[in-house]
């Protein structure tokens, strides 16, 4: 076997992984190689072992004594090198160790009789001990003081066994009522499993209770569990993925464990929970199978059919007893959850309550009321929104006055700065992919050069460099390259810890008045979220209303007064599909393709189903989306009923007339998709998928708001009319006012708050140049020609009758009554062709900053054909090109054409085509077919150079 040895480079292809924290090693991001011996090679040999730096020193000072570690710069081979401030790093790093380990050796730990046992970190702890200190890298880890939970505890003590454990979870499943679980819970940790004390370890029994909150990655799913458990127990693999079907892994595990007779169950019991977290700490630390199998087949030797059942669901995060942390967490202490809501340490809650109870020396009432606080590396669960569904719940909800935000379609980002270090965590409490938060900690400092100490709540966007904003996805490491003049901006909304100052309880007003004290934006790379100070109901309807317009996302509000609640859905979040019921929403009618099992309760029977559209031009069913959410009466008629092949998810087995991607292929699928039903599918707004076959576009939020029986597949949307429901969705239409009865006057948002969802082209900005403010009020009043017309003509806000206009007018194919009933249709009723009229868009002015919150005026501008975009400009829109993967820069090409709102059609759809690129390197040039255009790849990229379409006969192939 190799000796351990060491190298350090920087990454070349930003493909490798961390050995220690698995996540991804960035390209030209300093690394760690140790080298160990090649167990693939029958030759021997030696193979790398890469860690990020600080990993690799994390890792070297867990390790045992006798394990080789870096003691001087001259064991790495290629130091030299190294850029000086790696080579600065490195060395700090060494010496850290040194010290730690020095210190670690000259208080040797005294034998006792109690085994000792991993620390959440992975650190070997004797109970005598204090625990570790925490680190950034882990959530739940025990605090700097000793541990009174764990400190004196008897690892074989009845109430630290595995088997009441279970009873306990058994008596928890039991009880319906929440409050009657909490009770259960309560009731164990005061008396016991005797009634006369608890004398167990109360944090690990509460980390155990809370598998999905707690949370470790095992890095094995249901169907490897069954495949390694039928090569323990001895039985037939297919056998148990079908009796898998049924929804419940862990009782198909013991189903088929008690009737093993090579690996027969233990008869009695012995387990305690300690040992049982000890091997979810080894479970976690294994990737491959041979070793998973080993690790479970020493667990299973030593479990009765009920103590795997057990290990399984704590494998799977999944208790089966149907409750959450709140309710857990409050049998310790009424303010429990809160305090682990807030610091998501769950060590530190039961320490502080522990010692809060031994300080009351058992007097009633004494005891001291735990406090809610942040810790500092780390992360907090953030505060979310509800939807709103119109102003009037807004002002009830908000009744001090609100702050109106743009709602970004970024990634939240949780950011923690103590002095030189930075932690960042996602919405889910995971830490964020190096490469989309690289480059905040040099500039953040720039932004806020006094906040030595803070705790930040935002949201990450990519811009270019005019300042637009870049569509929700193009942080994707992979995707960033298609955007290589565009970097990261960090937008920022809330601050909960400023320089030692916990803010959580603080009013928004005052949170937000801190962070326009102390921060100071950086262009295109640290921002302060545009926000609105709303106190009139009609100044929020007008500002929804001009949110919609233009495009963008939404709006969230937040009450001045509101305190920060982790885990609370205490602010509002408005969108077009939450207004009038869903009036707004976008929908179209699928057709069934379908349908995945379920999980849970579920379990065994389909409860997601796929959705698609038929394809004239191929005859094949193509898909859109994944719909869910079904009441359980409907799902088990539609079980029964639907009729369907079972493929398990088999890629080999989809039949032909199914354009599907490997990933998404379902459990089963219909028969005859000509006889399936068809579906209205509602969600918040059409979007771009990979994923899906129907060129691109899926739904976002699906689901399925009443059943199609009037249509069958012919009448169902097929692509071309999806692609046209898709385009309009993206266009800026007249929004009918359904937010409020009385119409306000239309409330402009400023250009910092939506820069880059719309950019003033510059025949805009000459239009602007040309209006004066001598206009007579008089002239103002008038409405424009534009405005004249659409009145005339039904296309306006409202309609002759009173009723708002639909947006697809006289093309629109919704059948349903309601939707009939509340918009208005020109042109349908008569049968003539309705006329179309360009809307005169609202345009949006550059104010100053000085004016950034005051309301803008309406523009009585001529009317532009320039359309309000999402993001990146609709440049191809209603294009769809065909070219070779032969062509040079094909898939950059691909991207752009995708990014700027155009299709890119495979071969066996390029009939479909209005566009063919020819490859004029090419030895044998492919003929255009009639009635296509021609173009060469210098068409497309003058066309996004320019931003706008450009006659093609200027680049047609020669």
């Amino acid at each position: 076997m190799a000796d351990n040895r060491y190298s350090v480079d920087y990454a070349r292809m930003g493909t490798s992984k961390c050995k220690k924290c698995k996540q991804g090693i960035a390209k030209k991001e300093a690394r760690i190689a140790k080298l160990v011996s090649n167990p693939f090679s029958e030759e021997g040999g030696d193979m790398k072992q890469y860690h990020h730096i600080k990993c690799m020193f994390e890792a070297l000072l867990r390790a045992r004594p006798t394990t080789k570690k870096i003691d001087d710069p001259e064991d790495l081979e290629g130091f030299d090198l190294m850029e000086d401030e790696d080579k600065k790093t490195i060395k700090e790093l060494i010496q850290d160790l040194a010290t730690k380990t020095k210190n670690k050796a000259s208080t040797p730990a005294k034998k006792k009789a109690a085994q000792a046992k991993l620390s959440p970190s992975g650190q070997v702890v004797s109970p005598s001990k204090k625990a570790p200190t925490p680190t950034a890298s882990n959530s739940d880890v025990p605090s700097t003081s000793t541990s009174v939970a764990s400190a004196t505890t008897d690892t074989k003590h009845p109430d630290n066994s595995f088997r009441e454990f279970r009873k306990l979870c058994a008596r928890i499943a039991d009880q319906s009522a929440y409050l009657a679980k909490t009770k259960e819970v309560e009731t164990f940790i005061k008396k016991g499993s005797s009634g006369d004390g608890f004398e167990g370890d109360t944090y690990l029994l509460l980390k155990l209770l809370l598998p999905g909150v707690v949370k470790r990655v095992y890095n094995i799913n249901s169907k490897q569990l069954a495949k390694v458990f039928s090569q323990i127990f001895g039985t037939n693999l297919e056998e148990m993925v079908t009796d898998l079907d049924q929804g419940d892994v862990a009782e198909t595990v013991q189903k088929f464990f008690v009737e093993s007779t090579v690996c027969p169950p233990s008869k009695k019991s012995s387990l305690s929970i300690h040992e049982v977290d000890d091997f979810l700490e080894g479970m976690a630390a294994l990737t491959k199978e041979t070793e998973q199998q080993r690790h479970l087949t020493r667990i299973a030797k030593r479990c009765t059919g009920n103590d795997l059942k057990m290990v399984v669901r704590l494998i799977k995060h999944d208790l089966r007893i149907n409750s959450g942390a709140k309710h857990i967490l409050e049998a310790l202490d009424p303010n429990a959850y809160q305090a682990f809501q807030a610091s998501r340490n769950l060590r530190d809650v039961v320490d502080r309550v522990t010692k809060n109870k031994e300080a009351a020396d058992g007097r009633p009432g004494m005891s001291k009321k735990l406090s809610i606080r942040a810790t500092l590396l780390t992360p907090v669960l953030p505060m979310l929104a509800e939807a709103c569904k119109s102003v009037d719940m807004a002002m009830r909800k908000c009744p001090n006055g609100m702050y109106a935000e743009i709602k970004y379609d970024g990634e939240r980002v949780q950011i923690h700065k103590q002095g030189d270090t930075f932690q960042y965590f996602s919405r889910s409490l995971k830490p964020v992919l190096p490469h989309k938060v690289v480059h905040i900690k040099d500039y953040l400092p720039k932004a806020c050069p006094h906040g030595n100490s803070i705790i930040l709540d935002s949201e990450i966007l990519m811009v270019d460099k005019s300042g637009k904003i870049l569509p929700f996805g193009s942080l994707g490491k992979h995707k960033r390259n298609a955007f290589s003049d565009a970097n990261v901006c960090l937008f920022i909304f809330d601050c909960l810890h400023f320089n030692g100052e916990n803010l959580m309880d603080r009013p928004m007003k005052v949170r937000r008045k801190i962070l326009e004290q102390n921060l100071t934006p950086v262009k295109n790379h640290i921002m302060l979220s545009e926000s609105k100070d709303i106190t009139v109901a009609g100044d929020l309807s007008s500002l929804i209303m001009s949110v919609i317009r233009e495009g963008l996302e939404g709006l969230v509000l937040k009450d001045k007064m509101s305190v920060y609640e982790p885990g609370k859905r205490h602010w509002l979040k408005v969108k077009k599909d939450y207004l009038a019921e869903g009036a707004m929403a976008d929908t179209a009618d699928l057709i069934v393709l379908g349908g995945y099992y379920g999980t849970g309760s579920k379990g065994g029977i389909m409860s997601t189903f796929l959705m698609g559209v038929h394809d004239p031009s191929t005859d094949r069913f193509l898909t859109v989306t994944k719909c869910t959410g079904i009441d359980d009466q409907t799902l088990n008629k539609l079980n029964r009923d639907l009729a369907m092949d079972k493929i398990s998810k088999d890629y080999s087995k989809v039949p032909s007339w199914l354009n599907i991607s490997r990933g998404l292929v379902p459990d089963f699928v219909v028969k005859d998709p000509k006889k399936a039903p068809v579906w209205e599918i509602m969600g918040a707004e059409f979007t771009s998928s990979d994923n899906h076959t129907a060129g691109g576009i899926s739904i976002r939020f699906p689901r399925v708001s009443r059943f199609r029986d009037d249509k069958d597949w012919q009448t169902a949307n097929n692509l071309d009319r999806l692609k046209t429901l898709y385009k309009k969705s993206k266009e800026t239409s007249d929004i009918p006012d359904l937010i409020s009865k009385k119409t306000a006057t239309p409330t402009k948002i400023t250009a910092k708050m939506h820069k880059g969802k719309k950019r003033v082209s510059e025949d805009e900005e000459d239009e602007y140049e040309g209006e004066t403010d001598e206009e007579s009020e008089e002239e103002r009043s008038k409405p424009s020609p534009a405005k004249k017309m659409k009145i005339d003509n039904g296309n306006g806000t409202t309609s002759s009758k009173g009723k708002p206009a639909c947006k697809y007018g006289a093309q629109c194919y919704q059948t349903n009554p309601q939707h009939k009933a509340t918009f208005s249709h020109p042109g349908d009723d008569s049968g003539s062709p309705s006329k179309k009229v360009s809307p005169s868009p609202t345009k949006i002015q550059a104010t100053s900053p000085a004016k950034a919150s005051s309301v803008a005026t309406t523009s009585t501008a001529k009317p532009s054909t320039h359309s309000p975009i999402k993001g990146l400009a609709n440049i191809f829109s209603g294009v769809s090109i065909y070219m070779p993967k032969t062509i040079a820069d094909y898939y950059k090409l691909k991207r752009y054409v995708v990014a700027y709102d155009g299709d890119v059609l495979t071969e066996f759809n390029k009939a479909n085509a209005t566009h063919f690129v020819i490859d004029e390197k090419a030895e044998e040039q492919e003929a255009t077919p009639p009635g296509k255009i021609a173009v060469t790849p210098a068409w497309i990229w003058e066309c996004v150079k320019q931003k706008k379409i450009l006659p093609a006969a200027k680049f047609a192939p020669k």
